[in-house]
């Protein structure tokens, strides 16, 4: 795809600065640039580099006042990484073209498919599932017994979809996530061995979702694990039985949220973040990575730190105070050391 710098004005409600007609094909880091691409900047730490790319084109905020020339031509953008978001998914379009119904896939006869889906080589879609108009079903993809995608999903190579699971509307799904796995559910036995408790929910994913690779969405045990809409989802995230997460939440890789947990709207979560079962977790909340949550949060918009999680305010101040412990241990010898034996006691 080639566009125009005018056109991808137009296209991103920006404003160019210099010739608007050079052409670029393809996006680029701005550290790197080439002729013919386009390239961003989005955090100031990179500004040398608008100095020096080599890029055709440059986004820039509104309000960017360079220090040196620029020789790229720039278009003045409200938000760069919106901006961004925008660009990519059109010039990623052309990636993800459909090609139809593949002949190396297969395809149940009580299957339906939508207009213009398209299901690559080596994928299976079995009886009674239901797939959208203008859904892309990459290769080697498993959609089991009567599952439903909405429209215009997105599925990479490898996704695996259990039986009657359900995916909404303009949904993407990375390699190799698994929706509907069988929740971790086992009851002890007197002779110290698990009896399995079966797993006969299912796992409901509501529109506007994305889910990064590797992920895993257990079902429910019974009724749904639901992800609302609007959620975001990175790579190697295990999400339990049962699990709710309220929409326009996002959460980094290598999350782990046990069954039963109900988080709330609009909640930032990083990395590494462990999160107990059966807690409720309320609107707004931020947890820092690596933290442990093993309580509930009541407080909307509370950020947290830790294991175990506690405010981050105080998490901050605590971490200094223990970075400073064997200074002060070697204080507090140093001060027994100076009193008299007969004045040395343990605080009551």
């Amino acid at each position: 795809m080639q566009l125009s710098a005018r056109e991808l004005a137009a296209l991103l409600n920006g404003v160019v600065e210099g010739d608007p007609e050079i052409q670029v094909s393809r996006p680029s880091k701005i550290e790197e640039g080439g002729v013919g691409t386009i390239t961003f900047l989005g955090n100031p730490k990179y500004e040398e580099y608008a100095y020096t790319t080599t890029a055709s084109v440059i986004l820039v905020h509104h309000d960017f006042q360079p220090k040196k020339p620029v020789g790229a031509t720039m278009i003045r953008v409200a938000d760069v990484y919106s901006a961004i978001g925008v660009l990519l998914n059109n010039f990623g379009a052309a990636v993800n073209a459909p090609i139809g119904v593949s002949p190396q896939a297969v395809v149940h006869a009580g299957a339906q498919l939508g207009a213009n889906v398209s299901v690559g080589a080596f994928s299976v879609v079995e009886e009674g599932a239901g797939i959208g108009e203008n859904s892309y079903i990459s290769s080697q993809v498993y959609i089991g017994k009567n599952v439903k995608i909405g429209r215009n999903a997105l599925l990479y190579p490898g996704v695996r979809i259990l039986h009657d699971c359900v995916i909404g509307d303009n949904c993407t799904i990375h390699a190799n996530v698994v929706i509907g796995s069988d929740g971790f559910g086992f009851a002890p036995q007197p002779d110290g061995s698990y009896q399995k408790i079966a797993q006969v929910g299912i796992v409901l994913i509501e529109d506007n979702v994305e889910i990064g690779a590797n992920t895993t969405i257990d079902r429910a045990t019974m009724g749904a694990t639901i992800i609302r809409k609007g959620v975001k989802l990175d790579n190697l995230i295990q999400i339990a039985h049962n699990v709710e997460i309220g929409e326009n939440t996002v959460i980094a890789a290598q999350t782990g949220i046990a069954g039963s947990t109900k988080i709330g709207k609009s909640c930032r979560i990083g990395g590494q973040v462990g999160i107990s079962g059966h807690l409720v977790i309320a609107d707004g909340t931020q947890m820092q990575g690596q933290s442990g949550v093993t309580g509930s949060i009541k407080e909307p918009g509370k950020a947290i730190s830790g294991f175990p999680a506690i405010g981050h305010t105080e998490y901050m101040r605590s971490f200094v105070v223990f970075r400073k412990l064997p200074d002060l241990a070697k204080r507090l010898d140093k001060l027994e050391k100076q009193t008299p034996p007969e004045e040395r006691r343990a605080p009551d």
